[in-house]
C-alpha cells in the first residue's frame, strides 16, 4: 500500500478516471494493526486496483471533510467522487473488507 504524503496527492489519486481504494489508518489504532495482517492478501486479490493509505492523524481535515469518525475505513474514489465507504465497525475480518469491495468493484 503506497502512502500518501500531502493533500495534492490525495486530490489528484480521487479525481483519476478509474477506482482508487484508499485506507484511512493511525499509529496508535489496534483494529489497523489487525487489519495489516490480512489486507495484503485481499490486495492481491485486487491487484487490478491503485491501494493507498493515509493517516487520519496526519490529516484530520481530509478525513472530516469524507466522514472518516473511526478508522481502519476504506475509501473508495474515482472521478473526485466517494463510490464506497467501509466504516471501521465493519472492516474487522477479511470477509467483511471482501464483501465490501466485491458490492462495489465486483
Amino acid at each position: 500500500m503506497k502512502p500518501i504524503t500531502s493533500e495534492e496527492q490525495f486530490q489528484t489519486l480521487i479525481t483519476q478516471d478509474q477506482e482508487v481504494l484508499i485506507k484511512f489508518f493511525a499509529d496508535w489504532c489496534p483494529d489497523c494493526t489487525r487489519m495489516n495482517m490480512f489486507i495484503g492478501e485481499i490486495m492481491e486479490s485486487y491487484s487490478s486496483y491503485e491501494w493507498y493509505e493515509i493517516n487520519k492523524d496526519e490529516f484530520p481535515e481530509i478525513a472530516e471533510k469524507y466522514q472518516v469518525m473511526g478508522i481502519p475505513s476504506i475509501l473508495i474514489f474515482k472521478n473526485g467522487e466517494k463510490l464506497g465507504h467501509l466504516h471501521s465497525a465493519n472492516a474487522k475480518t477479511p470477509d467483511q473488507v471482501t464483501e465490501f469491495l466485491q458490492e462495489k468493484l465486483g
